[in-house]
Parts: structure tokens; sequence; C-alpha cells
């Protein structure tokens, strides 16, 4: 008989079942698994959306570089300047140079005494003659007023003995007396005569003393700081002195070259060249003045391979200063009708040297070079470029071959600079 499931039924099993064995819900169970598929979503549209953008990136600067090529708003802008044809000097440069005086003279004194005054300021040019102080005198006029008495009275007795040997020497010819008093008067004026002409020295002595009582200039030049000052004894073998000139105008500047530089200097100095020096400041930007080869040293120094030059300046200006620290620059050969390109337009690398050049249609091309001697802000170059030839200094950066080119000369820079306008 079946079995009816009546709500009464229903209810009986409900009662009757056991907790033990009720089955879990199966709600929760969906909820944890539920995130599963939306990972893998999302995972999908990653993997699609990523290499498109980055596609995108990659060939967005690849079509940058296209449209700077083909012209147009995408022409790279660069400042550039021509090539020109000019002269350019062959310097050997020396950045440990010294200016050193002609002539340094310290000033002492000659004679003890007192210094009694002065006469110059500290840091004062005095020319060779000049006074420069005085030692009192008057100790060295006594000494000479002593030494002309005592001459006054040693003549006195060389012209008594003279008159005694013209006595003797007539009482002789009458056979008066024996002929040795004759020859005994005559040592005693050689002896009269003797002495005078030593009180005749002490005289010099004590007028040459009164002349060093007067301290003048021995050379020109400038007068450094006073050593000594007035009202104190000096002597005579006083180390220190009073005071020290050092020879300004003109001055000179000693500086080295390489050994291996050294037979292109000897080769002009013996052809009779006058070779120029210039001396810059420490940082080698200010020109202090220009000078003149004047001697090279006699030996090499093995220590360092080096030889000593030394350059005079006429130092006018004053520009100069005595063992100051100077950048020399010695001038052996000038090299005229070359070209000449600014030294900002050449690039290198390990195995090359080129620069950007711009052709006429306002693209650039890669040109090979080949320089020489560079000075200063200009380099010369002796394959490659031409002169009147246009080449970029900045902005190479963000060029390669055939790109598109938006020119501005420096020429025109420095007339937009000054207000002025290009023809």
């Amino acid at each position: 008989m079946k079995k009816e499931n009546t709500p009464l039924a229903m209810e009986q099993g409900k009662s009757t079942a056991s907790p033990v064995t009720q089955p879990l819900k199966p709600r929760p169970l969906g909820l944890r698994w539920l995130w599963l598929p939306v990972l893998a979503l999302l995972a999908a549209g990653a993997w699609y959306l990523w290499p498109k953008g980055g596609s995108m990136r990659s060939t967005a600067p690849a079509a940058d570089a296209k449209a700077g090529k083909k012209g147009g708003s995408g022409a790279v802008p660069v400042v550039a300047a021509k090539a020109r044809k000019g002269d350019i000097g062959v310097y050997i440069t020396s950045p440990v140079s010294s200016v050193t005086p002609i002539n340094t003279v310290a000033v002492k004194s000659r004679v003890d005494g007192q210094l009694m005054s002065v006469h110059y300021n500290e840091g004062d040019m005095v020319k060779a003659g000049d006074l420069l102080a005085e030692i009192d005198p008057r100790p060295y006029q006594v000494m000479l007023e002593q030494a002309e008495g005592q001459v006054a009275r040693d003549q006195a007795i060389l012209d008594n003995a003279h008159v005694d040997l013209d006595r003797y020497q007539k009482l002789l010819a009458q056979n008066a007396i024996p002929e040795q008093q004759l020859a005994t008067q005559k040592a005693a004026v050689a002896q009269a005569q003797g002495v005078v002409k030593a009180d005749q020295a002490q005289i010099d002595s004590a007028k040459l003393d009164l002349v060093y009582c007067s301290i003048h200039a021995p050379i020109t030049g400038r007068v450094g700081l006073r050593l000594v000052d007035p009202g104190n004894i000096v002597h005579a073998t006083d180390s220190n002195g009073l005071l020290v000139i050092t020879q300004v105008q003109p001055i000179s500047v000693i500086f080295t070259v390489a050994e291996d530089e050294l037979p292109a200097v000897l080769r002009k100095m013996a052809a009779g060249a006058h070779l120029r020096v210039d001396a810059y400041d420490r940082g080698n930007v200010e020109k202090l003045g220009t000078g003149t080869l004047v001697t090279v040293d006699n030996q090499i120094d093995p220590t360092t391979g080096t030889l000593r030059l030394r350059a005079s300046f006429d130092n006018s200006g004053g520009r100069l200063f005595p063992n100051q620290f100077v950048f020399s620059r010695l001038l052996v050969e000038e090299k005229h009708g070359v070209t000449l390109a600014p030294t900002a337009v050449i690039q290198r690398t390990p195995s090359s040297t080129y620069v950007y050049l711009v052709k006429p249609d306002r693209t650039v091309t890669v040109r090979q070079i080949t320089t020489g001697v560079a000075e200063g802000d200009n380099t010369e170059v002796t394959s490659g470029v031409a002169p009147g030839d246009v080449l970029v200094m900045t902005g190479v950066d963000k060029l390669s071959e055939g790109s598109r080119v938006n020119v501005q000369l420096v020429d025109d820079q420095a007339a937009a600079k000054s207000g002025g306008k290009k023809k």
C-alpha cells in the first residue's frame, strides 16, 4: 500500500529525523566559488588589452621620428653655426707658471747707527737713486774731523822731514855730515809720507760712512712693507735689512714645457723669432698680459722631464704680481687660411669624429671629419667640412641621419639680442 504524502506524515517525518543526518545547505558553497569566473574574465581582458597598449607605446616614438624626417611641423629646432676660413695658433700651455721679478733687492744699512727717518711709504714705486732713509750721521762726522786733524798733524811732520832732508843733502855735499845720516833722514821722510797717506784713507772712510748714512734706492721698483721703524738702532750685520724693493716693470714669468715640445721652440729661437707668451689667471679665463720669450734654462729636470723658460712682460698695467701663479701659453706657430669650426659642433665617439651638416633641403647628414689644432672655442678641420657649411651646435641628441631641422644660426641670435635685423 502506497504511503500518502500528507501534511501530517510530513510533519511526523520531520519530527522523527535525526539532527546528525541533516545535509549541509548548498547556498554557502556557491558563494565560495563565485569569484573564480570573475577572476578569469579579468585575466582574459588584461591579456587582450596588453599587446594593444604596448604596441601603441612602442610605435609612438617611431611615428614622431618619421614625422620629424618628412618635414612639416615635425622639424627639430637646432642652433647651428657656419664653418669659416681663418687663422689659428699652435700653443704650448703651462698651467703652473710663476711670476718672478727680474730683480729683488733687500736694502740694508752699511753702517751702524740710529735710523732717524724714512722717506717712502709702504707700497710706493721708487726710482733708482731716490732717498729712502737716513741714519744718524753725527758719529761719522766726528770721526771725519778726527781723521782730518790727524792728517794735518802728520802732514806737518812730513813737511819738517822734507826740510831736514834738504839740509842734510847740502851738508853732505860739504862733507859736514856722514852719509848714513842722510839715508836715515830719507827713511824718516818716507815713513811720514806713509802716515799721511794712512790718515787720508781714514778721511775717505769717514766720508764714505757719511754717504752710507743716506740710504738710496738701488733699483727702480715697488717698496714692500717696512721692516724697521725710525728710532731703532740698525747694524750693518743685520740679516733682515730695512726694506725690500721688487722690480715689477718689466717683470718675468717662469714656466715649463715638456722636453718633447722643446725642439720646436729651439728651432724658432735659433731662427731669430720672437715667440709670444700670453699670461692668464689661474682659471685660464682672464688675460693678464702679453710678453716675449727671453731665454730657456740650461738643464732639463730629470724628475719631471720639463725645461724652464723665462718670458718678459712690460707689465705697464701692473696686473702681474711677484710670486703670482698664472696660466701661460706659448705661441709656437700660427696657421693661416685654414677651415675653422666651433668646437661645440664636433661630436666624438671612441672610433670616430663627426658633425651634423645641414643640407640645402633642411635635412641633416652625418659627416665624418678630421680635426687639427684646437684653440679656445675654435677647432681646425682638416677634412670633411668646407668653409660656409652649416653645422649643428645644439639639439644633436634629437637628430639622426636625414632628420629635418629648423635652423637658427648663432649670428641670428646675436642680432636678435642687439635688436638688429638680419638682411
